[in-house]
């Protein structure tokens, strides 16, 4: 039986008992913490803080001791889509959510490549800055793509991988965020997407905007969320080009060739997946399954879209739990 055989087989027979037997503690402890109040965003800004590397000034939001969990966010959000998450698992690691460069309130520097290989370089710098070595890893949207790239660079520096909804080699970028791509080469993403967005955000919560696109509860994203999410990417004529940058930096397929170095990949990953996602590709997580040698399986999560992370957040800080002790 090969190592991969085993690791399933041993993963589904005796998942319950070694939950029970070795992360019984630190899951009741996240049941118990269950309903946090979540962080308002004063509360969140308040708490930011900041790093100067060779790409910019990178901001960052972090809470808790213990080992470092590292949380990447989507596009267009920011370090707040982990308000909900980094609460429930503060006792247990020191949580650190960086904005991406170009996204939240990072600063970006002049001339700066704004693609997820260069997100990598800046977080390794970041990390470096702040004196942390090994994190575990938790990523979601184009936060997983450059999750995939820093594992694939740096495979001893990851403790573990939970991946939700995200890019892989196969699927990067999705055809359904093609139309992102053009506008924002033309220059007109920010304008004609995110500002109609922020200023109606009924809109925002409709069918045709980011609430209805990427959100399973229609009352997501919260007024809250939509200005400290798009507020910053639209508050300048520079921001706006930024932003735009951004979204044609996902442009040609930045995880082209990193399968190699995924399968070499021993660092625990557990694949969860918005099941009513209907950007990446339904066909993804299996794709990541069979190609991280440590994935005890796939976990979909009826009607969830692409950002269900926020709108689930016990459900991620269990399946985090339960890798840190696979």
């Amino acid at each position: 039986m090969d190592r991969r055989t085993f690791l399933r087989l041993s993963t589904s027979v005796t998942a319950a008992g070694m939950i029970q037997s070795y992360a019984a503690p630190l899951l009741n402890s996240v049941t118990a913490r269950s309903k946090p109040r979540d962080m308002t965003a004063a509360e969140f800004h308040a708490a930011r803080r900041s790093v100067r590397t060779a790409q910019g000034r990178i901001a960052y939001f972090e809470s808790g001791t213990g080992p470092v969990a590292l949380f990447l966010h989507g596009f267009p959000l920011n370090s707040f889509q982990w308000r909900g998450v980094i609460p429930r698992l503060a006792e247990d690691r020191r949580c650190i959510a960086p904005d991406f460069l170009a996204l939240g309130c990072t600063e970006v520097g002049s001339g700066q490549s704004l693609t997820p290989a260069a997100q990598v370089d800046m977080l390794a710098e970041l990390l470096g800055k702040l004196s942390i070595g090994a994190v575990d890893l938790i990523a979601n949207d184009s936060g997983g793509a450059v999750a995939q790239l820093y594992v694939a660079r740096y495979p001893k520096r990851v403790r573990s991988l939970p991946l939700t909804n995200c890019d892989t080699e196969r699927d990067s970028p999705p055809a359904a965020v093609e139309p992102v791509i053009e506008l924002a080469r033309a220059g007109k993403f920010a304008d004609e997407w995110l500002v109609p967005w922020l200023v109606d955000k009924k809109l925002a919560r409709s069918e045709k905007g980011l609430g209805g696109l990427c959100y399973m509860d229609r009352s997501h994203p919260t007024d809250e969320a939509i200005e400290t999410y798009l507020g910053p990417l639209v508050e300048s004529p520079v921001r706006k080009a930024l932003t735009n940058a951004y979204a044609a930096g996902m442009s040609p397929n930045p995880l082209a060739g990193v399968e190699a170095a995924l399968k070499d990949s021993k660092v625990p990953t557990r694949i969860v997946w918005g099941a009513a996602d209907n950007i990446f590709s339904q066909a993804s997580p299996d794709y990541l399954d069979r190609t991280f040698d440590r994935s005890p399986g796939v976990r979909r999560v009826p009607k969830a879209k692409l950002f269900f992370p926020e709108e689930i957040p016990e459900l991620i800080a269990q399946e985090a739990i339960r890798l840190w002790s696979y």
